[in-house]
């Protein structure tokens, strides 16, 4: 096909691809998946070889959040069942922490909900981020806290954060309909701190909320304008009790295209499956390692994940392998780059052969689509008080997946309960 072959070649040059090269993807037939899966992989093994880099998620501070997020199962008003509980203090983030990184994780999150933290949460912040790298030497930590002050950024880089996450999750066009308690300047703006106090910026989105493919597009190029480091893919949790509970807009097919126009566009950034890929993604995860270079082990931020080991054995038998603590995530150009801004994050010693490949509570939104944050996830869906888009709109190759609510698990183990973490 000839639009993938432009796409491969654009991507091993880190060409951007036109808009309507990205929409094209998107609009490929069930029949042409495999052919989408293999080209998208191509780049991918081009900057990140065949190496998972696995993320681990702390939610310090669960539910109670103040933002109206549609999608977020702490919003306002939310009736989802999900764990409440306020700051857990510093060695109780550590030893969670210590969970995740036992099991292979490279890269620690450590998400509260919230519009936003006070000084004195990040301070509080920042104790846990040192007692964390006092146990573990060389793992990475990435905050998200939400909106973010001026000077909050530099104080959590003094404190040894690496990064920081804050998804912008849909359009600037549709950004309204999901969110009214702040703006997508609002998200913008806080990316663009972190990069300046020298963080490597983490920021994603999240599908499966009734947006159209131009939604999509548009956020994925927003995000290649902003220079993310890292793209965390999320795909929506319609949980009870949220004004998004009915919207099951995915398949396994629509994901993999979902997947591979983000990493056509953004070819040598961390593309990572996060929040959702268990219920929407489901059977054909192996398929989607093929395309990103990145997943969360283990539970999620209200929502629990299937078990830690499984994703340990997907990996190796998909015929990957989980990278080290001493592989640089991302290609030396960029690992390159982060250094000299003063960024920690990818910047170690590069692995031989080759380039080397980074939810949410918060505000900041890390894995968890529809399941975890502040004013954080959320995607191009349609406002809440709003009819989702109607089948004509949707391609047909997008129809509506069965809901699958047995999938959805609220996460009761881990970081507030007695129960061992999923890790």
């Amino acid at each position: 096909m000839d639009l993938l072959n432009t796409l491969v070649e654009k991507g091993l040059r880190r060409e951007t691809p036109t808009r309507e090269e990205a929409l094209a993807v998107l609009a490929t037939s069930d029949d042409d998946l495999l052919d989408v899966v293999a080209a998208a992989g191509k780049v991918r093994r081009q900057w990140f070889g065949r190496r998972v880099k696995l993320n681990y998620l702390v939610n310090l501070k669960s539910g109670l959040c103040p933002e109206d997020c549609s999608y977020c199962s702490q919003r306002l008003g939310s009736k989802a069942d999900i764990l409440k509980y306020t700051w857990l203090k510093p060695d109780e983030a550590s030893e969670a922490a210590a969970a995740g990184i036992a099991g292979g994780a490279k890269r620690v999150c450590l998400v509260a909900s919230g519009r936003g933290p006070t000084d004195r949460d990040v301070e509080r912040v920042g104790r846990t981020i040192e007692a964390i790298k006092e146990q573990n030497e060389g793992v990475e930590v990435c905050a998200c806290l939400g909106l973010l002050s001026d000077g909050q950024a530099e104080r959590l880089k003094t404190a040894g954060a690496d990064a920081y996450n804050h998804n912008l999750n849909t359009s600037e066009a549709t950004y309204e309909g999901i969110t009214k308690t702040h703006t997508y300047a609002d998200r913008v703006d806080t990316v663009q701190k972190a990069h300046a106090a020298g963080l490597s910026a983490c920021s994603g989105l999240i599908a499966g909320m009734g947006e159209t493919d131009e939604d999509l597009v548009d956020v994925v190029f927003a995000l290649r304008e902003l220079d993310s480091d890292s793209v965390p893919v999320n795909f929506l949790i319609p949980f009870e009790g949220t004004p998004l509970a009915k919207e099951w807009n995915l398949t396994p097919q629509r994901c993999l295209r979902i997947l591979a126009m983000v990493r056509f566009v953004c070819p040598d950034v961390e593309v990572r499956i996060a929040g959702g890929r268990e219920v929407h993604l489901r059977s054909m995860q192996p398929m989607a390692l093929n395309i990103a270079n990145s997943i969360f082990l283990g539970d999620y931020l209200t929502s629990e994940g299937q078990a830690g080991q499984a994703d340990l054995d997907m990996i190796a038998d998909a015929g990957f392998e989980v990278e080290g603590a001493g592989t640089t995530t991302l290609p030396a150009h960029r690992a390159d780059a982060l250094a000299a801004a003063g960024g920690g994050c990818g910047s170690h010693a590069p692995a031989g052969g080759g380039c080397g490949s980074e939810a949410a509570a918060g505000c900041g939104s890390h894995a968890e689509a529809a399941g975890g944050c502040g004013p954080c996830g959320g995607h191009a869906a349609a406002p809440a008080e709003t009819p989702a888009a109607t089948p004509a709109e949707v391609p047909a190759s997008a129809s509506a997946s069965e809901a699958r609510t047995d999938l959805v698990a609220v996460r009761r183990r881990g970081a507030g309960t007695d129960l061992a973490p999923n890790a």
